[in-house]
């Protein structure tokens, strides 16, 4: 007989990138006295991911628990919180995740508005029919315009096909930062009336405890005391320590395991606990093998729960062993065995990536939602003493019975200068940009959408940043596949590449910056075939920049010491990735990053760009 729970509360927050969300979700712990008194804590304290706090974005999805007073009943309600990425490029963290919850809490920005990842997250919600609750934070900033965020969210929930239910949405006001919340936009100095709200508005989940026991892995982890662990929610039954259960893997086979160890949320840790029901959100330890989108049963009704649904990947690149002249000087794991092994670890929790083997053994091709997505996995790994080469990204280009190519295709949105608005229409029109929306904005920016394909896209925003000085913004989702357009061109600039293998002069790399701009410095180790700079001519240029002067005399050493190079343009490992060219690799190690060619002997990469003929 189904039931509803109405001692607990299953939220997802959700938002665009840097709107608010992991901030409040501190401040709701620290109100609900999860910490100690004396408890030193960091903020964003659900960014626990070393990248996530260096790059202040939410990469993988967290589970916490709260106990809020119900102030009708005077009852304790535990609210389980998952805090989800705001960046379309982890889509597959927030697809899943809505399986677990009956209802979000929808983030926006009072100054900014709805922005482009809102339309992302909110679709994945409506598409779940999740009661939501929209949250306007940020009320302390001094540009906040409460009427026409309230009506740009509005629009946005008729646009995205919202039922006329989900659009009677509650409203409520809030400075995350400060821990203040209210029913309209004059606060109060705390978080009970958004606490209130989710207790009114976000239904208890409806439950069936008689029935035998159902579980969808929605989530992966590993505890050193039980191992690899799964999350997910209960949808029916009940489970305790050490039932036997029948493990459905999406293949459809099944396998007996037993539940050697539940755990539940309690603040932000797991707590061991003897038995579960359904409508928990609970972690089983002891598992081996699992993999997200599974279905944990009872033994008596082995009935596998619905797949988790996500967007395929949209974007390749190939993997393979480092075969630059430096292998194996700076990586604890190279051979082609333990980079397979890592990227088929990485299939088993992330579930909108897919990786396939190739002709060359030593290759794989690893697909993902973006270049952000790829470029996460790329540092996770040189961060564990992975060393490797990886390709340029590439659209994924999908053929249909008839033959009929078609190609993703994504939305920009871009916030930019009115002084720079030329430039950047130029800039997308070159890469089969279409503009479909131009706007002014209240702070004198233009705001300008396109619809480009993915191909576009590729190695445009480090393009972008410097056309626009750093002061534009800009965002994209993906909307759909079209036919595949025509031939874009993604840079017109080539490299510089070293001819010897040795130590880098300053005479040498004097001579490579008057052709251009150099991305190494004096003392840095080099090999044939590396990139060290760039040059605005139409061909590669090949040049010694281990070169060094023969001095004949005091007065020229003297004069040598007045040879200054301007400081070389050090690149990140996102925008290194953007940099690829077709012909060109990067070399990742632990230690450091090095754009090369893919044919390091000079006179063989000439023979092949005039034949084609690697042999």
């Amino acid at each position: 007989m189904k039931r509803i729970r109405n001692d607990i509360r299953n939220i997802a927050i959700i938002a665009h990138v840097d709107h608010g969300k992991t901030t409040l979700i501190d401040s709701m712990l620290r109100q609900a006295k999860v910490f100690r008194e004396n408890q030193k804590v960091a903020d964003r304290i659900m960014d626990s991911n070393d990248l996530e706090r260096e790059r202040g974005i939410t990469i993988l999805a967290k589970n916490a628990s709260i106990s809020i007073p119900d102030t009708q009943t005077g009852e304790l309600v535990k609210l389980n919180i998952v805090d989800t990425p705001g960046h379309a490029d982890f889509g597959g963290e927030v697809e899943r995740i809505m399986n677990m919850v009956d209802g979000v809490l929808l983030l926006v920005d009072a100054a900014e508005g709805p922005k482009p990842q809102t339309r992302f997250v909110l679709k994945q919600a409506i598409h779940k029919n999740l009661k939501t609750i929209v949250v306007i934070n940020k009320l302390d900033r001094k540009d906040v315009d409460i009427e026409q965020t309230l009506n740009a969210t509005f629009d946005l929930f008729v646009e995205l096909g919202a039922s006329n239910e989900i659009l009677e949405f509650p409203v409520i006001y809030a400075e995350g930062l400060l821990g203040k919340a209210g029913t309209r936009p004059q606060l109060e100095e705390n978080l009970l009336p958004l606490f209130d709200c989710i207790l009114r508005e976000i239904p208890g989940p409806i439950v069936d405890v008689d029935n035998e026991f159902q579980m969808l892995v929605t989530n992966l982890g590993y505890d050193e005391y039980s191992g690899v662990t799964a999350t997910g929610r209960i949808y029916s039954g009940s489970v305790k320590v050490n039932d036997p259960l029948i493990r459905i893997l999406t293949n459809g086979s099944q396998e007996r395991i037993s539940a050697k160890y539940i755990y539940t949320y309690e603040g932000l840790e797991k707590k061991l606990t003897t038995q579960a029901e359904a409508g928990d959100i609970i972690t089983i330890g002891g598992l081996k093998d699992i993999q997200i989108g599974e279905t944990l049963t009872s033994p008596d009704n082995p009935v596998a729960l619905p797949l988790i649904e996500v967007q395929q990947p949209t974007v390749r690149m190939t993997f393979g062993v480092n075969t630059s002249p430096l292998t194996g000087k700076e990586g604890r794991w190279s051979p082609s065995r333990k980079l397979l092994e890592r990227l088929t670890d990485e299939l088993r929790r992330n579930i909108s990536l897919k990786v396939e083997e190739t002709e060359q053994k030593d290759v794989f091709l690893v697909s993902g939602r973006g270049e952000l997505h790829l470029g996460i996995l790329i540092e996770t790994m040189r961060r564990e003493g992975y060393e490797f080469q990886v390709s340029r990204p590439e659209a994924i280009i999908v053929e249909d019975a008839e033959g009929k190519q078609f190609e993703p295709f994504e939305e920009v949105h871009i916030d930019v200068n009115s002084n720079y608005v030329g430039s950047v229409v130029e800039m997308l029109g070159q890469r089969r940009g279409q503009m479909t929306d131009m706007r002014n904005n209240p702070d004198n920016t233009v705001h300008l959408t396109f619809t480009i394909p993915t191909r576009g896209l590729l190695g445009f925003r480090y393009r972008f940043l410097n056309a626009t000085h750093g002061k534009g913004v800009m965002n994209s989702f993906y909307i759909g596949d079209r036919p595949l357009e025509g031939v874009v061109i993604n840079r017109n600039s080539s490299s510089i590449t070293a001819i010897e293998s040795g130590i880098a002069s300053t005479f040498g790399l004097k001579n490579a910056e008057e052709r251009g701009i150099l991305f190494i410095s004096p003392g840095e180790e080099v090999y044939e075939g590396m990139i060290v700079g760039e040059t605005a001519k139409a061909q590669d240029l090949a040049i010694n920049v281990t070169k060094k002067k023969h001095l004949t005399n005091m007065r020229q050493s003297i004069r040598d010491i007045d040879v200054r190079l301007d400081p070389p343009r050090k690149m990140s490992l996102d925008e290194m990735i953007e940099y690829l060219g077709p012909d060109d690799l990067l070399e990742v190690t632990p230690s450091n990053l090095r754009l090369r060619k893919r044919i390091l002997d000079t006179h063989e990469r000439l023979r092949f760009e005039k034949t084609g003929d690697r042999d």
